[in-house]
């Protein structure tokens, strides 16, 4: 089902913050009735203690969700498609049995030895920026080609295929597509990626493509691989693109904050947990079904019932943090939302606050008259909040 043209409040955002009657519904209700980004009604949960229960109880609110499931004279080449492979829509001990393979990729010892190529493409495309001249649109010079290119230095992608690879596999977090273009795109994506993987069987490389085929190539099915790399893209290309762009306005937006953290480069891990918990650029977590009948927040919630979690909603609730709609670099970290929680929490976590911690402060050091040129341009219509462009001048 294709996204309705009024989008749900939860998806909706005042700029960066979420909507005030977001808010009004944690104080007030804690639960409601809503719509899930592809038209099903839903359960919206918005306070923090409840989202972390629900995140954490997958017993309860089960991530198997019937239309996942295989049906009788189904297209099962696309559902096929949207569940091998797929820790989203599984719950352990398959989630476990799945995640478990690219785990490794994440540690800080695997990183570690990617940092150096991280960096480097920060100061290239840094380069390409100062080239293009002031004003200059930071959404396309900068937020998007970095993330794009570390995932393909994390895959291992061959550097002939990177424009290719990248063609086929952006767009996966949009919602604006029919269901006949989504399963296009869906399919072409799929069909690319089975290539590369399909590849990497014969030629390992030294990326985690070639890593998961040689280690786990037994027990995974090409199908498998391909929708495990399916998600490290969602999680970890577009989601990035989105922190660094609205990062940067909300730290230009917030003159003192820019200044202290100039001032203090030490600050800039408690800066990008707070950008983190601030911006929550995940609208909600994915649609859980719930097993038994349970009772959130005084509402009973029946056996069968979707589910979903406000992640700004938790991450702005003043029963969590002080002052919670406040921008504050100086904020010790805390338990925020902003990757989720439980078992689902985001594999790409890591990978992605080592590109902020990275790209932010060579950023600044680039370029310290930085300046916003322009109104920034939001995007709507995508699981995620983003923009469509950022002009900076300096």
């Amino acid at each position: 089902m294709s996204l309705s043209r009024e989008l749900p409040i939860h998806m909706q955002r005042n700029g960066i913050d979420p909507l005030p009657e977001l808010s009004a519904i944690r104080q007030h209700d804690g639960v409601v009735r809503s719509t899930s980004p592809f038209g099903m009604d839903s359960w919206l949960v918005t306070r923090y203690a409840d989202v972390r229960w629900v995140l954490s109880d997958w017993e309860t609110f089960s991530n198997v969700l019937p239309i996942y499931s295989a049906q009788p004279g189904g297209d099962q080449g696309e559902q096929g498609m949207r569940r091998d492979g797929n820790v989203l829509i599984v719950d352990p001990p398959e989630h476990t049995r799945l995640r478990r393979t690219v785990a490794p990729e994440f540690t800080a010892r695997r990183l570690s030895q990617l940092e150096p190529r991280i960096t480097r493409i920060v100061h290239d495309h840094l380069d390409a920026v100062e080239r293009t001249g002031s004003p200059s649109d930071l959404v396309t010079t900068f937020s998007i080609p970095v993330p794009s290119l570390v995932i393909c230095e994390l895959l291992g992608v061959p550097h002939e295929d990177r424009e290719d690879f990248l063609r086929h596999t952006n767009g996966f977090l949009s919602t604006a597509f029919t269901d006949e273009e989504r399963k296009a795109l869906h399919a072409e994506s799929h069909a690319y990626l089975a290539r590369l993987v399909a590849r990497s069987r014969v030629e390992p490389g030294d990326g985690l493509l070639g890593r998961v085929t040689t280690t786990h190539g037994d027990e995974l099915s090409d199908a498998e691989i391909v929708g495990l790399v399916s998600l490290l893209l969602l999680v970890g290309h577009e989601t990035t693109t989105d922190m660094l762009s609205l990062g940067v306005l909300a730290l230009l937006r917030h003159p003192e904050q820019l200044a202290r953290l100039r001032q203090d480069p030490e600050l800039i891990d408690p800066a990008v947990e707070e950008l983190l918990r601030w911006l929550t650029i995940a609208h909600v977590s994915t649609t859980k079904v719930a097993t038994r009948r349970v009772e959130v927040a005084g509402q009973v919630i029946e056996a069968g019932d979707l589910v979903m979690c406000s992640f700004p909603a938790a991450n702005r609730d003043p029963d969590f943090v002080a002052q919670p709609d406040e921008l504050d670099i100086t904020r010790a970290p805390s338990r925020h939302m902003a990757f989720g929680h439980g078992a689902h929490h985001c594999i790409g976590a890591p990978l992605a606050r080592l590109q902020l911690r990275i790209a932010l402060p060579l950023l600044l050091d680039r370029f310290p008259g930085m300046k916003l040129a322009a109104d920034p341009e939001f995007r709507t219509g995508h699981l995620t909040h983003g923009l469509k462009s950022l002009l900076i001048a300096w």
